[in-house]
């Protein structure tokens, strides 16, 4: 691998040469240098640092720096390092630009075939055929002429391309404000990173970001390296290099062999101090980020698909985070494409169903156009027995043109394109909200995936209990205590003994701190058990930092930290006259089995026989576990001087020791967590408990939290037991003997890591049950990474949880608390219900839709809803449809039903049938309206209109019925599960009702009337005023009988619906202006006291000014000719709206 680095690093450009003058800034070493050097493993390192520096300490004299006291806190000089070594962060990639997200919404397939609809749409509208064969094409051009063709033709393309456009714009917002989301929350993530360092001799937690060249970092079991840097003092260190190099055994590191620590693996034992020499893109994970930008853009160069490749995330020194980050990103642009498990739940049943939309909507459009086609050709060519003219070919075209539309608008009403948007929005939603409930989400599906959860795999320490821990009980000197024995009841050896033990085997990164606040607890900062052990000490009123400072952490002989497989720790330390002494403290059943000896109450040596083991296990130890507390033994050994063992094998080192003391710390059950559970229980998801604590404990615990509960029939096992029953013979794990033991288990105690993840894999994979299982796990150590990875969602500890963990988590609990999973699990509810209740409103829009168009279409041919209006219902109704349905706050009641499980459809039997309820009703209504609405509202029927003739006033009210619809069966949709009352908890949502609100204000408004050729008129007349004679007379001004005279006197036999509307319109607004003129006369007439005679000349000599200005106003019946083309400019429809605005108009030319 040695030879790999060096490879991978020479083709990278040896950066900002100018800063590498002869010994940079005054410092020892120039940036190339240290460079060169991390490039080395092992022995080549080790000779390397003794010929350049003489050894580790020379290195930090360069540096200008203490191995001890680490970097004088100066900011002038921390600015001056970071300027000549660079900074502990890496560019992240540039984020997608809007222009970008812009030019990827109009890749969209349906939003293509819209734009090239619209665009020959338009063009054709802006084409006037020569007028004199249009009788030799027949009447299918009947009344494009006279209708104001150019005023109608364009608004329907243009429409379409605004739709169009709004669709893109909105999608491309989503992407952008949801990149910028995760950056926010990426950037969150990064700046909680701390990391431990000496500066000033003091230790402080410096944000990752902050570490510079020269600083002594303190590095300790858990640890995400931040940077690259050399060991200076080591414990028993050992590291995961698997990141870095692939190899997945632990590398041991010392200052004697191998020195070299690098960013981004993992500490998995011990602890240590090393001196930081490389940060940021110097790092050997920050030079492969950078070989994989700079890599990353030639290939999109290369191949235009690496864009979809894209996603790296701001990753400030986080190394392996980043990646994840940024894979998060890009996996949520493009769900699908590689998933980190397998397809989230949710995920998985959307995209089955869109498909089946998709092809359904599909197949219904073909056919429309198909039908629409054949029909216009039967009976053009062989029903007139028509010719197809070249001349003609344009209006036939416009009118395949007009099919063609018609198809597209079924396809657009089938898809259901507000899907995506609600899923997104209802995910980005929850998961702001879920951050006030502390939990931090790391990937977009573990949201929804939490409602399904069926199981929960839970730690007990941290997470069901305080972690705060304390000593409660102990026996010391052949005494149990019930409480803190006071100082004077223990001899002054065992005292000293025992506070030696404690103080010295225990991590030096490990205090306690008086309290921030006056009458608050001390803070316990550091392993928690040893906190509980350091505040024994205080208890019996002595002091462990004396200890630590006559005997400090380098000057420890030999430390084998605590790990998972030995469940102890112990540290052998020098004494004055050359002998050792060990000490060790750990899991009593454990460390007593390696005890030959024990301190009597004198502080003098009594044999201790497995008899006396036996004894004190059930009279000491078990009454402890029964209490619930977890019980520690602390125990030394002398060696004698001259007689050094060999410390490597650590059996023969830690054994035949002497037992000074037993100690039982309670961990106190959280207040809150049977509570908690109980609910969980309620909603169907069995709470199992995984441990390394002992059984008795783990039961007791698990009988306080309402795990177990009395009269119940479940399993508590540890983990020996539970692998006997789950292997055969040949020690391999059997699926079947699994399935056997994991429905009744509750409790899984004494467990190692590989239990945990057994366990869950178990359950994921199981298949005995009626249901898939979908598992939860919580996990703080590094060594629950593979259970959290496994998992259906991991849940790392925000406080107590390693970098590790973390890493390998979904959700982070940023308060460690088993509540904020139940919240969890609401909201994750809440987001399939939310996407569910989108689901039925928008498939019954779609249904109805689809249906309308189709039959109305092959009937009609011509669709009742046109495709601009389909766009507006799409566009406004669907995206603030997911908007109001996507932003429904959870409530308690979603934790009384079971989870759905992996197995159930999307779309259950109650949305069926409200779906299908919904769409009969809105069809009555809407075919009742299509064939017999124009009896209804005594107006001209809509049906058969020509082509290119503005909508009617029968198919406006048809569109507004449909949306009215609509926007009620919004309301319906609250309610998935049969609920009688729709209404119920309605007022708690302000974005529903003001999105239903707004949008019927909109709809009546009229503010899109223009838009969808609806004018103001029309809206008020879609009021049903056939019974409301009063409205009828008001709205429809003078009788057809009044009406007739002057029509027919124009000589127009027939004249469009649309411009009779406006003539009314011009009649009413004179006589209007009309009665107030002559009302202004008479008043001043009587005021002059004049001739009544005179004012009545006068109102006739206005009258008949009036009857010119209509006449002027009412375009005589224009014949197109090509001799004498009249001017297309001003059609009739034109000269009316004219007329309107200027009350006086001349006779178009």
């Amino acid at each position: 691998m040695g030879d790999m680095a060096n490879s991978s690093i020479e083709c990278h450009p040896k950066p900002q040469p100018q800063r590498e003058a002869p010994h940079a800034g005054g410092f020892g070493c120039t940036l190339a240098e240290l460079r060169t050097l991390m490039e080395l493993r092992g022995a080549e390192a080790l000779q390397k640092i003794q010929e350049a520096y003489g050894d580790v300490s020379g290195l930090c004299r360069r540096l200008k720096t203490s191995p001890t006291e680490g970097l004088a806190d100066n900011t002038n000089d921390l600015e001056k390092r970071r300027q000549i070594y660079g900074q502990n962060f890496i560019p992240p990639k540039q984020p997608k630009t809007f222009l970008q997200l812009v030019w990827e919404a109009l890749q969209d397939v349906t939003l293509i075939i819209l734009e090239v609809a619209a665009i020959v749409s338009l063009g054709l509208s802006f084409y006037a055929p020569p007028g004199e064969e249009s009788e030799a094409c027949g009447n299918v051009s009947g009344g494009a002429e006279d209708e104001g063709e150019a005023e109608a033709g364009w608004i329907e393309g243009a429409a379409i391309l605004l739709s169009v456009i709004c669709v893109v714009l909105v999608t491309a917002f989503n992407d952008w404000s949801k990149e910028k989301q995760f950056r926010g929350l990426q950037s969150r993530i990064e700046q909680e990173q701390k990391f431990t360092v000496i500066r000033n001799g003091q230790l402080l937690q410096v944000p990752v970001a902050a570490l510079v060249v020269g600083d002594i970092a303190q590095v300790k079991y858990g640890d995400l390296l931040p940077a690259d840097g050399v060991l200076i003092q080591g414990n028993d260190l050992k590291i995961d290099e698997s990141s870095l190099t692939g190899e997945s055994d632990h590398v041991r590191k010392s200052a004697d062999k191998d020195p070299m620590l690098l960013s981004g693996t993992h500490v998995m034992e011990g602890s240590g101090r090393m001196v930081v020499t490389a940060v940021g893109v110097n790092s050997q994970t920050g030079i492969i980020f950078t070989l994989l930008g700079a890599g990353g853009e030639e290939e999109e160069k290369k191949d235009k698909k690496a864009k979809k490749q894209d996603g790296a995330v701001a990753m400030e020194m986080q190394p392996l985070k980043s990646a994840e980050g940024g894979e998060l990103e890009e996996r949520e642009r493009k769900k699908a494409s590689a998933p980190r498990k397998e397809k989230s739940v949710l995920q998985g049943k959307l995209t089955k169903l869109a498909v089946q939309i998709g092809k359904a909507g599909l197949v219904m459009s073909a056919i429309t156009v198909i039908i629409l086609v054949l029909y216009f050709v039967i009976e053009t060519f062989v029903v007139d027995g028509r010719v197809w003219l070249a001349e003609c070919t344009p209006v036939y075209v416009q009118y395949f043109v007009k099919f063609f539309i018609i198809g597209v608008t079924v396809l657009v009403v089938a898809v259901p394109e507000g899907l995506p948007l609600a899923v997104t929005i209802s995910l980005a939603y929850s998961v702001k909200k879920m951050m006030k409930d502390n939990n931090l989400v790391r990937h977009l599906d573990a949201c929804e995936t939490m409602g399904n959860a069926t199981a929960i795999c839970s730690d007990k320490t941290g997470t069901l209990t305080t972690n705060r821990m304390t000593v409660v009980q102990s026996y010391v000197g052949d005494t149990h205590y019930r409480e803190v024995p006071a100082p004077s009841a223990l001899t002054p050896k065992i005292l000293d003994l025992l506070v030696h033990a404690i103080s010295i085997n225990s991590a030096y990164t490990t205090k306690i701190l008086p309290p921030e606040k006056e009458g608050a607890l001390p803070r316990q900062v550091g392993n928690k058990t040893e906190c509980a052990l350091l505040g024994f000490v205080l208890d019996l009123k002595r002091d462990f930092q004396p200890v630590r400072e006559q005997i400090p952490e380098d000057k420890l002989y030999k430390v084998y930290t605590f790990n998972s497989v030995r469940k102890s720790m112990s540290t052998v330390i020098r004494m004055p006259d050359g002998a050792f002494r060990l000490f060790s403290k750990g899991a009593s059943e454990i460390l007593l089995k390696k005890c030959t000896h024990i301190l009597n109450s004198n502080g003098e040596l009594r044999v201790f026989r497995p008899r006396d083991r036996e004894d004190m296990v059930k009279k000491i130890i078990e009454p402890m576990a029964c209490d619930g507390l977890r019980t520690i033994c602390i125990a030394y050994r002398d060696f004698a001087a001259g007689h050094e063992p060999d410390w490597d094998n650590e059996n023969e080192v830690v054994g035949d020791l002497t037992c000074i003391a037993v100690v039982g710390i309670e961990d106190p059950v959280r207040p809150e967590v049977p509570e908690a559970i109980r609910k969980c229980q309620r909603a169907g998801i069995t709470v199992r408990m995984v441990t390394g604590d002992n059984i008795n404990t783990a039961r007791a615990i698990a009988a306080k939290c309402g795990i177990i509960q009395p009269g119940e029939d479940f399993l508590c096992l540890e983990g020996k037991e539970f692998n006997r029953r789950i292997r055969n013979e040949k020690g391999e794990i059997e699926q079947e003997r699994l399935d056997k033991v994991w429905p009744k288990l509750r409790v899984l105690a004494r467990s190692s890591p590989t239990d945990k993840h057994t366990l869950v894999k178990g359950i994921i994979d199981s298949t005995s049950g009626e249901q898939r299982q979908v598992v939860a796990v919580t996990g703080d150590g590094t060594n629950d990474g593979p259970a959290l990875k496994k998992a259906d969602v991991g849940f790392a500890m925000g406080i107590a949880g390693t970098d590790v963990a973390k890493e390998a988590s979904d959700i982070i609990l940023t308060d460690d608390n088993f509540t904020s999973i139940v919240k969890a699990v609401m909201w994750g509810r809440n987001v399939y219900d939310s996407i569910s209740k989108f689901l039925q409103f928008q498939l019954t829009v779609n249904v109805v839709a689809v249906i309308v168009a189709f039959t109305g279409a092959c009937i009609t041919q011509d669709s009742p809803l046109k495709a601009v209006q389909m766009l507006w219902v799409n566009l406004i109704m669907d995206t603030f449809a997911s908007l109001a349905l996507a932003t429904e706050p959870p409530t308690e009641s979603l934790l009384l039903r079971k989870p759905y499980g992996r197995d159930k459809p999307l779309i259950s039997r109650t949305m069926m049938k409200n779906i299908l309820g919904h769409a009969a009703y809105q069809l009555t209504i809407i075919f009742t309206l299509l064939f017999v609405g124009e009896l209804f509202f005594d107006i001209d029927s809509g049906r058969n209109a020509p082509l290119h003739s503005p909508p009617s006033e029968h198919y406006t009210i048809i569109f507004n019925t449909f949306v009215m619809m609509q926007l009620f069966n919004e309301i319906n949709a609250r309610k998935i599960h049969g609920e009688r009352n729709v209404f119920d908890g309605i007022f708690s949502n302000p974005i529903f009702c003001s999105i239903v609100l707004g949008t019927f204000a909109i709809q009546v408004g009229g503010a899109e009337q223009p838009l969808l050729g609806l004018s103001e008129t029309r809206v008020i007349a879609t009021i049903p005023t056939s019974q409301l004679k009063c409205l009828k007379e008001a709205g429809h001004g003078p009788g057809k009988d009044e009406m007739a005279d002057e029509e027919l006197a124009e000589g127009e036999e027939e004249i469009d619906h649309a411009e009779r509307e406006l003539r009314r319109g011009q009649i009413l607004w004179f006589r209007g202006l009309n009665r107030i003129q002559t009302q202004m006369e008479v008043v001043s007439t009587f005021k002059r006291s004049g001739s009544f005679q005179g004012a009545v000349r006068r109102r006739s000599s206005v009258l008949s000014q009036l009857h010119d200005v209509t006449n002027l106003c009412t375009p005589t019946h224009v014949i197109l000719s090509a001799a004498n083309p009249t001017s297309p400019g001003l059609p009739g429809a034109a000269a009316g709206h004219r007329c309107l605005s200027g009350v006086f108009c001349s006779r178009p030319p």
